[in-house]
C-alpha cells in the first residue's frame, strides 16, 4: 500500500542537505523525461516527489516585487525571496533530463510504443492513488471537482492534432500553452505540442540546438507559467481539497491517454483508435507484447512507492 503524506505547505520553503540536492536533481530529471513523453506530465511527478506546492510558489515569487527586494535588500534576501536553491536545482536536472532523453524519447516512442506506455500506465497509476490521499474527505464538491477534472483531460485526450506552423510567433503561443498543461498532473504538455502540430519540431530542435527556436519556445514557456502559476497558487490557498480532486480526476483519466494498444491513422479518432491487446495484434498487425507490458506497468508502479520513500527519507 502507498505511504500517504501531506506534500509540504506553500509557505514553508525546503533547505535541502548536500544529499536532499542530489534528490531535487533527480526529481526534475523525473519531471524532465516525463514531460518529453506524450500522455505524461511532469506536474504528476512533482506531485508524487512532495514538491508541486513549493515549485508553485516558488514560481509566484519570481514577479515585479521580488526586484524590489533585490534593490532595496541585495542579491541575498532576492535568493531567499525567489526560494533560488530549489529552483535552480530542479530547473538543472530538468534541462539536463531533456537533452538526455531527447534522441531516446523519440526512438522508444517509435520503436517499443506498447511497452513505453506501459511503463507509463505504472508509474501513473500510482501516483493515482498517492494523490487522491492528500484529500482528507472526499464529500460533494470533491466528488464534482474529480469529475471536473477528468472531463477536461478526456476532451483533451479525444482531439485530433492539427499541423501546426513554422511560425516564431505560433512557437511561443504554443510553448505558453504547453507549459500550463506540463504544470498540472494529468494533462501532458508533450502531447498538448503533438496536437498543436510541434511536437518533432521542439524535440528536433532540442536535439540540433537551434538556439532560435528554443530561446522562442523558452520564451513562451516562462510567460505562461508565471502567469498560470499565480492562479493555481491561488486556488491552493482557497480551495486546497477540491483543488488536489480536480487533479486527481485528471490524473485518473490520463490512463486513457497512455493506453498502449492505439491503433494510428485519421480514420482512427477518439475512442475508435483504442483495442484490447488482441484485437490490436489483430488489427495492426503488430505484436501486442502483453507479458512484457505487464512486467513494465508492475516495474512502472513499483518505482513510484521507491521514489516515494526516497522521497520522504530526504525531507526527514
Amino acid at each position: 500500500m502507498t505511504v500517504k503524506h501531506k506534500v509540504k505547505p506553500l509557505d514553508r520553503p525546503s533547505s535541502p542537505t548536500p544529499r536532499g540536492r542530489a534528490v531535487l536533481f533527480l526529481k526534475g530529471m523525473a519531471m524532465g523525461v516525463a514531460d518529453s513523453v506524450p500522455g505524461v506530465s511532469g506536474g504528476t511527478i512533482a506531485v508524487m516527489a512532495g514538491i508541486y506546492e513549493e515549485l508553485l510558489n516558488s514560481i509566484k515569487m519570481l514577479e515585479p516585487r521580488a526586484l524590489l527586494v533585490l534593490a532595496k535588500s541585495g542579491p541575498s534576501a532576492f535568493w531567499s525571496h525567489i526560494n533560488g536553491s530549489f529552483l535552480l536545482v530542479l530547473l538543472l536536472g530538468i534541462v539536463t533530463s531533456l537533452f538526455l532523453s531527447a534522441n531516446t524519447v523519440l526512438y522508444l516512442l517509435a520503436n517499443h510504443y506498447v511497452l513505453l506506455m506501459s511503463f507509463f500506465c505504472g508509474l501513473v497509476l500510482a501516483s493515482t492513488w498517492y494523490l487522491q490521499g492528500q484529500v482528507s474527505r472526499w464529500n460533494g464538491a470533491c466528488l464534482f471537482a474529480c469529475l471536473l477534472g477528468g472531463g477536461v483531460t478526456l476532451l483533451v485526450a479525444l482531439l485530433n492534432p492539427v499541423s501546426g506552423s513554422d511560425s516564431l510567433l505560433y512557437l511561443f503561443v504554443c510553448g505558453f500553452i504547453a507549459i500550463c498543461a506540463m504544470i498540472l498532473p494529468g494533462i501532458s504538455g508533450a502531447f498538448i505540442l503533438l496536437l498543436l502540430g510541434v511536437y518533432d519540431g521542439v524535440l528536433s530542435a532540442l536535439r540540433a540546438l537551434d538556439f532560435v527556436v528554443i530561446v522562442v519556445f523558452v520564451s513562451g514557456c516562462v510567460c505562461g507559467l508565471l502567469c498560470f502559476s499565480h492562479l493555481l497558487s491561488w486556488t491552493f490557498r482557497n480551495y486546497r481539497e477540491q483543488t488536489y480532486s480536480f487533479l486527481s480526476g485528471m490524473l485518473a483519466v490520463s490512463l486513457l491517454v497512455l493506453w498502449p494498444w492505439k491503433l494510428t491513422g485519421q480514420e482512427l479518432a477518439g475512442l475508435s483508435s483504442y483495442r484490447l491487446p488482441g484485437d490490436y495484434a489483430l488489427a495492426s498487425g503488430q505484436a501486442a507484447n502483453l507479458l512484457g507490458a505487464i512486467a513494465l506497468f508492475c516495474l512502472g508502479f513499483a518505482l513510484i512507492h521507491l521514489f516515494e520513500r526516497i522521497s520522504m527519507s530526504s525531507s526527514e
